[in-house]
């Protein structure tokens, strides 16, 4: 994987497409310019030597001009050639700023465009621990706000501050043409104007990493709440999430005044700069009429000048203070995409999936935990048969799933996990989730329609498999009876459907792919016992010669299959048939005679 050590060459990375729009644009800003300098000139050619008496201060092809065309005295008897002089080089200057606008902002959408689809596409490779180990609202802000910020940075401040330091040149250029020692007048502000922009630098800098903080741990505080908006008013924790809401809230607007309150320093300061700027050049400017140096259209056109450096020389200032917020803007974007992706060997292959699978001395530990999820699990699954996992929460039954789809990374010497005798870790990952479907504890669904969420898993799934797999998951009947029938849109996270309608649909969306290997994580809790032996009874039907992996809590569930392990704190505690571990008095006969005792009393 590629990786940036620098903010320079990821940002380097997203222009690739979008420089030459910026080169454009760059070149029409220093088109623009040159002719907002060219208007002051003529001002000061007219009141100098058409209007007064002077001798003209113009290069000599320009002269040259003048005089083909009749000389000062035909501009002094057709002044309106003057006027159509102006209106021609602004006219010239709003089409360049047209060009410049079109281009920058096609640089600015093309770059951001590449930003974004790289990070989705990076995001969505990176592991499943990751995603654990960063909040979503975190990330989410990352990806909108943070990449809005670096675009604002790219196509408007850096762009900017090329056009300033061009506009800089050209204006102390044609201003020290007409006076040495006013254009220093001038001159002499602009690196302390620089300086006390980079003391603020800093505290701006240091000041938006807190604010940018605050601000991902209050998005987060908004999805979580959105998505378990039912939990909330189930338990009536709204005052609380409102509280716990505007506390954050009032934490980050406090950075936020604090903020501005640099930002507010650092902009009055510069209006008392510009303005003694000013006021030097008004003062040196006369001084220099009096003294005869300078001509009253030279010191207008001075003014002028000195007028057209002031906003450009504070946009210094302030490319120079968005620099700092860019800059954590393009850290915390950096920091996504020198994340390591899910990689496969070199030589990953693409074995036969239908065959035994082999859990050789497995031994699994979270990152940063202190005792082993799971201990030296062996255990043989022959291909075509059905396994129950039965174990308390915690006991590591999702765990030994999650590392069989490799959604967890086994490490080396920590055991193998075998299908047909290779190793999980020699098969494309990919190749390997096509062909173990898994219904996760929590199902999750898209806020698409109930055709769609179960056609998800398949390229252009025809309804008859859609109804087929919905049939097999007993959720067909039900669906029926919705107004909209399979068209019915499923709300955020599937909250428009009850948890037993979201499990089944959730199991409809792995039976549509057919994979040689299916697990049910705990998928059949929240569905009564009558509908539980239904869909058991349809899977085990129609499931052919797949390898069938029941994980539950309930012993009815897992009954019937070829064979039941039951897990106790990472760790097999039993195995063998419903009537093999009955007869064995251990654990799982504890279970089952307390699960069947509280159905005795329901009764």
């Amino acid at each position: 994987m590629k990786k940036y050590d620098s903010n320079f060459k990821l940002i380097w990375h997203f222009l690739k497409g979008a420089l030459p729009f910026f080169i454009l644009s760059i070149s029409f800003a220093a088109l623009v310019s040159f002719l907002d300098m060219v208007n002051p000139k003529i001002i000061s050619f007219t009141v100098d030597a058409v209007i007064g008496e002077k001798s003209p201060n113009l290069p000599g092809p320009v002269l040259a001009l003048i005089e083909r065309a009749g000389g000062i005295a035909a501009l002094r008897a057709h002044p309106l050639w003057i006027a159509l002089a102006v209106a021609l080089v602004g006219a010239l200057a709003a089409i360049c700023r047209y060009l410049f606008r079109i281009c920058n902002t096609t640089g600015g959408e093309t770059f951001v465009r590449k930003m974004r689809d790289e990070l989705f596409s990076h995001i969505l490779s990176l592991p499943y621990i990751w995603h654990g180990e960063n909040a979503t609202g975190d990330i989410i802000q990352r990806c909108t706000s943070d990449v809005q910020t670096i675009k604002r940075f790219i196509s408007e401040q850096l762009v900017s501050l090329i056009r300033t330091v061009i506009l800089i040149t050209m204006a102390l250029t044609f201003m020290a043409r007409i006076n040495v020692r006013v254009t220093l007048g001038s001159a002499v502000f602009i690196p302390i104007i620089i300086a006390y922009s980079m003391v603020f630098h800093s505290k701006i800098g240091n000041a938006f990493r807190k604010v940018d903080t605050e601000e991902g741990r209050l998005s987060s505080i908004v999805q979580e709440n959105l998505t378990g908006v039912r939990v909330v008013r189930a338990f009536g924790r709204e005052v609380y999430e409102q509280e716990r809401f505007e506390k954050q809230n009032a934490y980050y607007t406090s950075f936020w005044i604090h903020l501005m309150k640099l930002m507010s320093a650092f902009w009055s300061s510069a209006d008392i700069l510009t303005g003694m700027q000013n006021l030097m050049i008004i003062l040196l400017g006369s001084a220099a009429c009096i003294n005869g140096t300078m001509t009253t259209g030279n010191l207008i056109a001075m003014v002028s000048y000195n007028l057209m450096l002031i906003w450009p020389v504070r946009q210094l200032g302030r490319v120079i203070t968005e620099m700092s917020k860019a800059g954590i803007s393009i850290d915390r974007i950096r920091y996504i995409m020198n994340s390591e992706p899910e990689t496969d060997r070199a030589d990953a292959k693409e074995p036969p999936m239908d065959r035994d699978i082999v859990f050789d001395h497995v031994s699994f530990s979270y990152e940063g935990g202190s005792e082993e999820a799971l201990h030296d699990i062996s255990l043989t699954i022959p291909a075509g048969s059905t396994l129950g996992i039965l174990g308390g929460t915690g006991s590591g039954k999702s765990t030994l799933m999650y590392l069989l789809e490799r959604l967890y990374h086994l490490e080396e010497g920590k055991g193998r996990i075998l299908i047909g005798g290779v190793d999980i870790r020699d098969i494309r990952r990919d190749y390997l989730r096509r062909n173990i479907g898994m219904v996760l504890q929590e199902p999750y669904l898209f806020s698409r329609t109930l055709s769609e969420n179960i056609g998800i898993a398949r390229n252009d799934p025809g309804m008859a498999q859609i109804r087929r797999a919905a049939r097999i998951a007993s959720i067909d009947d039900a669906i029926q009876t919705f107004t909209a029938g399979y068209d019915t849109a499923v709300g955020e996270r599937g909250v428009t459907l009850s948890g037993g309608q979201k499990q089944r649909t959730a199991i409809a969306q792995m039976l549509i792919r057919q994979s040689p290997v299916m697990i049910f994580d705990d998928s059949l809790s929240a569905v009564d016992t009558e509908t539980d032996m239904k869909i058991r009874h349809a899977i085990r039907e129609n499931t052919g010669s797949a390898t069938v992996i029941l994980i539950a809590h309930r012993i009815t569930t897992l009954m019937n299959a070829d064979r039941i392990i039951v897990l106790d704190q990472g760790r097999i505690r039993e195995q063998g048939t419903h009537e093999e571990l009955l007869a064995a008095g251990g654990l799982y006969r504890k279970i089952y005679d307390l699960q069947t005792a509280g159905l005795a009393d329901e009764d």
